[in-house]
Parts: structure tokens; C-alpha cells; sequence
């Protein structure tokens, strides 16, 4: 492996480098927002549109089916085919996916829509994350970069539920997705300005398609398996069946990355104990979070009668919360602890704010029993994705940062679609249970302080693990991220 010593930074350079994270980071939080602010809008949708209760789900299910499933597909060709024209190309599709779904006539055309969102959303996400981490290479530069990534990230589902709420009262559920063209007309302009193109050394690459197959089967199969748990059960075979048949595929496709000659992923990225350890924080962290946007959202409208804006606006504590965090943990607290004191702390806090939701009943006062735990998770996320981001991204050849990068956005998809199914059913479960005997307003509280115990125990969970897993320093030299290592070969078919 050849090297470069990095340069100090000129002043000029700089500002570009910074111009470019505002680029990425506006791409991020239109992703990360996507994933809640069509939520909010969604019964106004309905009742323009005219589709029954039993396909509302679709509206959802269809981003996050292109989305979690051609991430890593995404990830690679922005490897391929250079990240900046990856970008613009994403944005554009994106920007375009979101007019076409805000003026759809129809239910087809809406879910048509959003499933075209998916798509270009799995080649925009992981091009953002490997664009930051092949333009920061200076320590001090990469920690502050990826604190504010990190925010936003965490911070987007929550921001999502706030824009979700003044969009539809405000104007249309239709401007919670005409806001991305907007957005994205911003970033493509900063990209164009900002961002830099990198020369390609050695011969062009091509894609391992046996691989890709494998792979984006298998994510497709996992995530609607999740996905139908929700409204099906996991008794129904369209449960168990694709989650079964997604594990095979999982199992087909480390199979052939082991003995193929140029991988898709190669296998030492995810076996490398530190990235594996970001991953699976990663995956645990949004297992969760995704999990309290949905029960605190229910519990403010439901039970508290709050109004959409209103209710989004009850989440920006959290929100200022994780801003803080990602910012003291990314530039003090993981260059002097590492991952493995950081991450498990802020898993902990995580089960800490989880334990205390479970205290709310019908009379609570958001003042008093809410706003404690909205902050405390905050500080817990804003602890644990930017360390973990940062972390799951480190010491990786350049040539794989997309799909490395893109392995962190797969983590936490598949990660809010095990949360939001599994802690949907457990609630589900709960309430039914607990009616006899209850008014339906006690059934419901019941249910969330259930799925915060099961969430207090995912975090639990976590922090243990990662604790273990975590090396005590991080030892890779962020320099290789900077430089190309031997000239790629071509991939195989």
C-alpha cells in the first residue's frame, strides 16, 4: 500500500470542506426526514386519495422496501462510478420521486412515488456518508464533521415529525413531500460548488453482480418480513416466510463474498471488531429510537390530545439534546475515551430514559414525566450514532467507503423496521390483554410502557455487548482513508 502525508489545511480548502458537510448534511436530513414526515400527513393523504385503512401501510412500506434493500447496491456504485456524479444523479431522482408522489392523483401513483424514492434515497444515503469521510481526513476536522452528521442523523426522524406537523396543517400533506425538492435543489448546487471530483487511478471496476443479487434479496425479503409482522402477525407465512428466506439469502451471500475473487463487501470491513462493534450500535440505537418516535407520538396525540405541530414541537428537546451530545461526544469525549467507553454510555442512557417512560400514565404532564426522558434520550443518541458513524467508517480503503458507509444506513433501516414491527406487535398484544378490566385510554398507556421496557432492554442489551466488542483505542491511521491503496482490479461478474 502506497501512502501520502496529508497536508495541513488551507484556509480556503477549509471552507470548501465545510460547504461540502452543509452539502451532505442537507441530503442526510432530507433522507432521515423522509423516513417520519410522510407519517404525519398520512391520514390527510388517505382521505384525499381514498384508500382503505389495509393499504395505508404501503405508503410506508414501499420506501422503506427500495430503500433498505439496494443500500449496499447504492453504496458500491458510488464506489464505481465516482461520488460526486453519484450524488447529483440521486438528488435529481430523489427531488424527482418527491414532486411526482406530492401531486399524485392516485394511490398507485403515491406508492409508485415513494418506492422511486427509495431507490434513488439507497444511492444518495451512503454516497452522502462516504463523500464526509473521504473529504475530512484531518482528525480534528473528521470529529467536528461527523458530530454535526452524526446530529442530524439522529435528530432527522424527530425533526421529520415537527416539519410533518406544520407542512399539513399549514399548507398540504402533499408539501411533506414537495419540501425534498426544495432541499435537494439546494444540496445539488452545493455539490456542483463544493464537493470535489476524485481521479480514478488504476483499471475501471465493475460490479459483482452474483453479489448484489444476493444481497439486495436478502434485505428486501428481511425488511418485508418486518413490515408484514406489522399488520399480519408472526404467525402469517408472509411473516415468516420472507424473514426466513432473507436469512438464506444472508447466508448465500457471505458464502460467495468468502470465495469470490473481488467481492461486493468485502468480509474483513464488517469482521473488523471495531466496525462490527458501530454496526451493531448502530442497528441497536435505531432498534429504539424509531421505536419511541412512534409510542410518544401516539401517547402525545392519543392520549394528551396534542395537535401535529404541537407534537413535533414536544420532540425538540430531544432534539437539542442530541445537537449537544454528538457535538461534545465526537470532538471531546471519543478522541480522549474511544468508542468503547462512549457508545455504551450512551446506549445506557438510552435504557435509562426508556425505564423512565414506562412511568407515564393518562394524567401525566409532559412538564414533569415527559420532557426528563425526551432529553436524557437525546443525550443517549447524540452519544451513541455520531461515536458509532464516526467509528463504523475508520481506516476503510477508499475504494469500499460507499459500501462501508452504506453498511451503516443498512444498519439503522433494518434496525427501525425490527423496532417499529416488533415493538408494534408486543404493544398490540399488550392492550388487547390488558382492555378486560381497563378503559381503552389505560389499555393503550399500558402497551407503550410495555414496548419501553422491551426497548429499555435492547439498549441494555447493547451497551453490554459493545462494551465488550469495542477495542479500547481506535488504532487504524486515518491517513489510509485519504490515499488509494494498489490500483483496483476489475470485479467479477
Amino acid at each position: 500500500m502506497t501512502s501520502t502525508t496529508i497536508e495541513p489545511s488551507t484556509g480556503a480548502a477549509s471552507s470548501r470542506r465545510w460547504w461540502a458537510l452543509v452539502t451532505v448534511g442537507l441530503a442526510q436530513l432530507m433522507i432521515v426526514l423522509d423516513m417520519t414526515v410522510v407519517n404525519i400527513g398520512l391520514p390527510a393523504a388517505q382521505s384525499d386519495l381514498g384508500f382503505s385503512d389495509g393499504s395505508r401501510q404501503w405508503v410506508i412500506t414501499a420506501y422503506s422496501l427500495a430503500f433498505g434493500s439496494l443500500l449496499l447496491l447504492g453504496g458500491r456504485l458510488s464506489d464505481l462510478i465516482g461520488r460526486k456524479r453519484t450524488f447529483l444523479v440521486a438528488l435529481v431522482g430523489f427531488a424527482a420521486a418527491s414532486a411526482l408522489g406530492g401531486a399524485a392523483q392516485s394511490f398507485e401513483m403515491l406508492v409508485g412515488a415513494r418506492a422511486l424514492q427509495g431507490v434513488f434515497g439507497a444511492l444518495l444515503a451512503p454516497t452522502a456518508l462516504a463523500v464526509l469521510t473521504t473529504t475530512f481526513t484531518i482528525p480534528r476536522e473528521r470529529a467536528r464533521a461527523f458530530g454535526v452528521f452524526g446530529a442530524v442523523a439522529a435528530a432527522g426522524g424527530a425533526i421529520g415529525l415537527l416539519a410533518g406537523g406544520v407542512l399539513t396543517e399549514t399548507l398540504s400533506w402533499r408539501w411533506t413531500l414537495y419540501i425534498n425538492a426544495f432541499i435537494a435543489a439546494v444540496a445539488f448546487v452545493g455539490t456542483i460548488l463544493f464537493i470535489e471530483s476524485a481521479v480514478r487511478t488504476g483499471p475501471r471496476p465493475r460490479l459483482d453482480v452474483p453479489g448484489t443479487v444476493l444481497v439486495s434479496g436478502a434485505l428486501f425479503s428481511i425488511v418485508y418480513g418486518f413490515s408484514n409482522a406489522e399488520t399480519d402477525g408472526w404467525s402469517s407465512f408472509w411473516t415468516w416466510g420472507p424473514l426466513t428466506l432473507g436469512v438464506l439469502l444472508l447466508v448465500g451471500f457471505i458464502a460467495w463474498q468468502r470465495q469470490a475473487q473481488h467481492p461486493l463487501l468485502p468480509l474483513s470491513i464488517v469482521l473488523h471488531r471495531n466496525r462490527g462493534a458501530a454496526y451493531l450500535a448502530v442497528l441497536i440505537a435505531a432498534t429504539g429510537m424509531f421505536g419511541v418516535f412512534l409510542f410518544v407520538t401516539y401517547y402525545l396525540q392519543g392520549t394528551l390530545g396534542y395537535s401535529p405541530i404541537k407534537t413535533g414541537l414536544a420532540f425538540l428537546p430531544m432534539v437539542f439534546g442530541m445537537a449537544t451530545a454528538a457535538q461534545l461526544s465526537t470532538n471531546l469525549l471519543l478522541p480522549r475515551f474511544g468508542p468503547k467507553i462512549l457508545v455504551p454510555i450512551g446506549l445506557g442512557l438510552g435504557a435509562t430514559a426508556m425505564v423512565l417512560l414506562t412511568r407515564l400514565d393518562v394524567d401525566s404532564s409532559y412538564a414533569t414525566s415527559l420532557l426528563g426522558p425526551l432529553v436524557l434520550l437525546g443525550l443517549g443518541m447524540g452519544s451513541t450514532m455520531p461515536a458509532a458513524m464516526q467509528t463504523a467508517t475508520l481506516g476503510v480503503d477508499r475504494h469500499f467507503a460507499g459500501v462501508a458507509s452504506a453498511l451503516v444506513n443498512t444498519s439503522q433501516q433494518v434496525g427501525g423496521s425490527i423496532g417499529t414491527a416488533l415493538l408494534n406487535t408486543l404493544a398490540a398484544t399488550a392492550a388487547a390483554n390488558y382492555l378486560v378490566g381497563h378503559s381503552p385510554a389505560e389499555a393503550a398507556v399500558h402497551s407503550y410502557a410495555v414496548a419501553y421496557w422491551w426497548g429499555a432492554g435492547f439498549f441494555a442489551t447493547g451497551a453490554v455487548i459493545t462494551a465488550i466488542l469495542f477495542k479500547r483505542r481506535v488504532s487504524e491511521p486515518v491517513a489510509d482513508l485519504s490515499v488509494a491503496a494498489v490500483p483496483e482490479p476489475a470485479l467479477a461478474h
